[in-house]
């Protein structure tokens, strides 16, 4: 069903006149901003690597233009087509998974094989596989609501699945991804009406088997000691060394910045500037100011989602409300372990701010998610639309 049919049986007296969408202006803000920031952090490097200081402006703009065109034909698609083949999803999101784990296929860089080359950029299958497993659990969870809320068979079957995915993730290895996801199907069974208890069981166990994983891998354990005390003298150019530099960019920062394009700290001092850090060059030159705005334009992103599923899950529509927690819930998380990352509050871990970072699977990923967030929107104001009621989801009573 496309969307000029669902117009065409809606009487244009009851149809939605044109309203402000603070979604799709929040969505546009992230993209222009994380191009101009991107750019700022790279201009630098790719003058010296591809004597081009424009060079990933260029690459990123072909992406931002693939994303919206993804995005463009992700609104055309209603949402009971991803309903019906969440299992397919499921099915693809493994597959990529094991794919990028086979010799010759999956690129290694730093020892993890987290990306498949397909020419143009590198596919992160954990981006889509993510979303993908996120739909296929809120379709299960709609499928199979009164098992989840009341028997321990509908708990431990979507967990299952996420184990199963989280085993693939653990030998890419890729615990940012490996951490949202299961943070995000804990929130989405618990939105769905599992006991508490059992949900605080289960997290128990994962927390003990992180720390197991954790006390196993050296290498882990030595990234965590130079979180700890990132300016000892035996972290401050080894472990430390990425987390030191960017709390040095956002020392020099201060309120305001010190402008646009000035800062000293991606002049190859700062490694990932363009990708993980891009925070830390945006905290140097547009200073407190800068971060604030990035980190309000991710709160309202993540609000306006929760408001878009409570509304859909109140008018009945379990599967879309779960997809819009869903969602929500990974730009929350891969946004919040990004911004900890940066200003030492977490970890370092390599994992992209979304739509600011550079990388263009992970750009159209994000797109293609945002996509979906106003599909739902759509589908909810037509269906309020023609029952009579005011289409303005946002001023709807939740």
């Amino acid at each position: 069903m496309s969307m000029a049919s669902v117009s065409h049986r809606i009487p244009a007296s009851a149809r939605p006149s044109p309203r402000f969408n603070g979604l799709l202006l929040v969505v546009s803000l992230l993209i222009t901003f994380g191009l101009l920031m991107m750019t700022s952090a790279s201009v630098e490097i790719a003058s010296s690597q591809y004597g081009d200081p424009f060079f990933h402006l260029k690459r990123q703009t072909i992406f931002a233009l693939m994303g919206l065109a993804g995005m463009l034909i992700t609104l055309h698609i209603p949402m009971h087509f991803w309903r019906r083949i969440s299992w397919f999803l499921l099915m693809a999101s493994f597959a990529l998974l094991l794919l990028v784990l086979v010799p010759g296929i999956g690129k290694v860089v730093n020892g993890s094989a987290r990306w498949i080359d397909l020419g143009l950029f590198n596919l992160q299958p954990s981006e889509l596989a993510k979303v993908f497993i996120v739909m296929y659990i809120a379709s299960f969870l709609e499928r199979h609501a009164e098992e989840v809320r009341e028997q321990w068979s509908g708990f431990l079957k979507p967990m299952l699945v996420i184990g199963a995915a989280v085993v693939l993730l653990h030998f890419e290895p890729d615990h940012g991804a490996l951490v949202i996801l299961m943070l995000t199907a804990f929130c989405l069974i618990f939105l769905a009406g599992a006991k508490f208890y059992r949900l605080l069981l289960m997290l128990v166990l994962c927390i003990g088997a992180v720390t197991y994983i954790a006390i196993m891998k050296p290498y882990v354990i030595a990234r965590f000691s130079s979180y700890l005390n990132p300016w000892a003298a035996e972290n401050v150019y080894g472990g430390g060394y990425q987390l030191t530099q960017a709390l040095i960019a956002f020392g020099r920062g201060e309120w305001f910045g010190v402008g646009l394009g000035n800062s000293i700290q991606k002049l190859y001092f700062l490694p990932e500037a363009h990708n993980d850090f891009v925070l830390a060059i945006i905290g140097e030159e547009l200073g407190l100011a800068g971060v604030s705005f990035v980190i309000i334009l991710f709160v309202l992103l993540v609000v306006k989602g929760f408001n878009i599923g409570r509304v859909a899950q109140r008018e009945g529509s379990l599967f879309s409300a779960y997809v819009a927690y869903g969602i929500s819930l990974l730009f929350a998380g891969q946004a919040l372990i990004n911004i900890g990352v940066n200003i030492g509050l977490l970890p370092t871990k390599g994992l992209t701010l979304p739509f600011l970072s550079q990388g263009g699977a992970s750009l159209i990923v994000c797109c293609y998610m945002a996509a979906i967030l106003l599909r739902v929107q759509y589908e909810l104001e037509n269906d309020l639309s023609s029952g009579g009621e005011g289409v303005d989801i946002w001023q709807q009573e939740t």
